[in-house]
Formats: C-alpha cells, sequence, structure tokens
C-alpha cells in the first residue's frame, strides 16, 4: 500500500498546510456535516505528511484510507486515533454510498474537538522529527 519515496521538505509543507487548512474550515463552520466532512479531509491528509515525512507515499488503492490510519496512529502512538478515524471513515462511507448519514451538532463538535488534539499530536511529532 506504500512505497518508498523521497519527498522535498516544501512538498511535506504543503501536506501538512493542506491538513491545517481543512481544520480551520471546519473549525470556521457552524454546519456540523462540513465540520464532519473537513476534520475527516483534515487527519487523512495529516496522515499522508507524517507519511511523507517519513519516506512513505501511499497508493491510492481500495483500503488505502485505512493504511493511512493505522499508520497515523501508529507514528503518533495514540490508538485510539485508529478507533475514532475508523468510525468516521465509516460514517463518511454510508453517507456517500449508503444513501447518507446525520452528523448531529453534538458530533460535529465531538470530532472536531478529537481532530484538533490529533493535530496537536502531529505538531509535536514534527516538531520532535526535524530536531533529531
Amino acid at each position: 500500500m506504500f512505497e518508498k519515496f523521497h519527498f522535498t521538505q516544501k512538498q511535506i509543507d504543503q501536506y501538512l498546510a493542506a491538513a491545517l487548512r481543512d481544520k480551520k474550515i471546519a473549525v470556521d463552520s457552524a454546519a456540523p456535516e462540513v465540520i464532519f466532512h473537513f476534520c475527516y479531509n483534515c487527519l487523512i491528509k495529516l496522515g499522508m505528511a507524517v507519511c511523507a515525512e517519513n519516506g512513505l507515499r501511499v497508493k491510492a488503492r481500495q483500503g488505502h484510507h485505512l493504511e493511512l490510519i493505522k499508520k497515523l496512529a501508529e507514528c503518533l502512538g495514540d490508538n485510539d486515533i485508529q478507533t475514532i478515524m475508523d468510525k468516521m471513515r465509516q460514517k463518511r462511507n454510508w453517507d456517500l454510498y449508503g444513501g447518507g448519514t446525520v452528523i448531529t451538532g453534538t458530533e460535529a463538535k465531538e470530532y472536531l474537538a478529537r481532530t484538533e488534539e490529533i493535530v496537536a499530536l502531529g505538531k509535536k511529532y514534527f516538531q520532535r522529527k526535524r530536531l533529531v
């Protein structure tokens, strides 16, 4: 699912900036569905940035989001990331392929709070990696 690849610092920074941009859209939105979808996108892009930092590029194949989720949880050292993101992935898939789902305001707030925690872990991860 992953292949070794040499990313430039600029490319890695662009992945990270894209994740942070999606988080900002989620924070700035009042619509629960928008918050949910941009939180999910943020975390997937954060996973891509973490993989790029480690010289790994994910191949777009069936199940690649699952692999990104696993790798993000592994690299950040928090197995709860895999649990919450897999739940989000399933909701997203149901929304796309299963006729839709309703995201409540309470759920959206919970997803946003957890996304902010994961992004904070990601920022610390990048700081540690770049000091080595």
